[in-house]
């Protein structure tokens, strides 16, 4: 990151670890702005139909409205990482950098447990319907969520040390090299607690719901769309956005050294991109849901594709008055 830049792509100073600049990090940059066009808009869409769920006494809109909370509370530290990625150099104090990876992570494992707690309410409204009714009411709902917003904070709390996620000497934050031990064994429960159980539930939940849907006949196949459709984006969210980084975490706990290999640090970063993609795969659940949410995205994408044609015109245009000028 402070390192003076080679024709490779990756190299790494004799001063540091850390790995010098490299070409990908524009695609990191578009990556965050299209996370921040798409998901403030589509997100804030949810928070207001999960609400509506939520005052027709629909527990499912309980677990939705906090997702696209959590999503927004993320959503709102991606200029400074933008700005990090940017100039690849952290350019504000540690307290900016503790609560911005505090969000991040809360993003990171609200999203995890409530993703399983919407897999395990499916679970029991389809394969037992009519049992465990008591799980399935609103106010339950809102109190497992409270627990899952205490369990996240308080793993977090334990788990997000100064030390180990800021370096003021290289201006990095969160991706701080090398792992401390202590690091090291915090990465491998994060594996572990934050996806790899979440994970096995929603398998798990999967597995048995498409069993029983498969088994009964008396379902419709638009019903059964819609269950295998909001349980596919279950497990694009989790699988996806979420696997990948938690995978890259434990590889980084078990073979990362002082200068880890090129490919690692490639696939860390890629790993991390992708689990901001979460912010706008989980607005898909709404899609499968409720009318209004199937509708409110095409409506949202031809938006945004006027949107991003005018910022293109625009673009050219001041490309072509600026060269006229020199």
């Amino acid at each position: 990151m402070n390192a003076t830049p080679t024709t490779s792509v990756f190299t790494t100073s004799d001063q540091d670890c850390y790995p010098s600049e490299f070409p990908q990090k524009l695609f990191f940059f578009i990556l965050h702005l299209v996370v921040i066009l798409f998901g403030i808009p589509s997100n804030a869409f949810s928070l207001y139909v999960s609400y509506r769920h939520i005052k027709q006494k629909n527990e499912m809109g309980v677990y939705l409205f906090n997702l696209a909370f959590s999503d927004l509370c993320f959503i709102a530290g991606l200029p400074i990482w933008m700005e990090f990625t940017y100039y690849d150099y952290w350019r504000h104090d540690r307290t900016v950098c503790a609560v911005c990876v505090f969000l991040l992570y809360t993003n990171f494992y609200t999203s995890t447990v409530l993703l399983s707690c919407i897999a395990i309410d499916r679970y029991l409204g389809v394969v037992h319907p009519f049992s465990f009714l008591l799980l399935r009411k609103p106010s339950t709902a809102a109190a497992i969520s409270a627990i899952a917003w205490a369990f996240t904070i308080t793993f977090n709390y334990m788990t997000i040390s100064l030390q180990a996620i800021y370096d003021s000497l290289s201006g990095v934050c969160l991706d701080v090299f090398p792992l401390t031990q202590s690091q090291k064994r915090v990465y491998i429960a994060r594996f572990f607690v934050g996806f790899l159980l979440p994970a096995l539930v929603v398998a798990f939940c999967y597995q048995r719901i498409c069993t029983e849907v498969r088994a009964n006949q008396a379902t419709g196949l638009p019903e059964r769309r819609q269950v295998f459709k909001l349980l596919g984006a279950v497990l694009l969210s989790l699988f996806l956005c979420f696997g990948p980084v938690h995978v890259m975490m434990l590889l980084r706990a078990v073979i990362e050294d002082c200068r880890p290999p090129a490919w690692l640090f490639l696939l860390y970063k890629i790993s991390a991109a992708l689990s901001n993609l979460n912010c706008l795969a989980d607005p898909l659940l709404y899609c499968f849901i409720t009318k209004t949410g199937r509708s409110f995205f095409p409506l949202l994408h031809t938006c945004m594709i006027l949107f991003l044609e005018n910022v293109q015109k625009m673009t050219l245009s001041a490309i072509s008055i600026r060269r006229h000028l020199l």
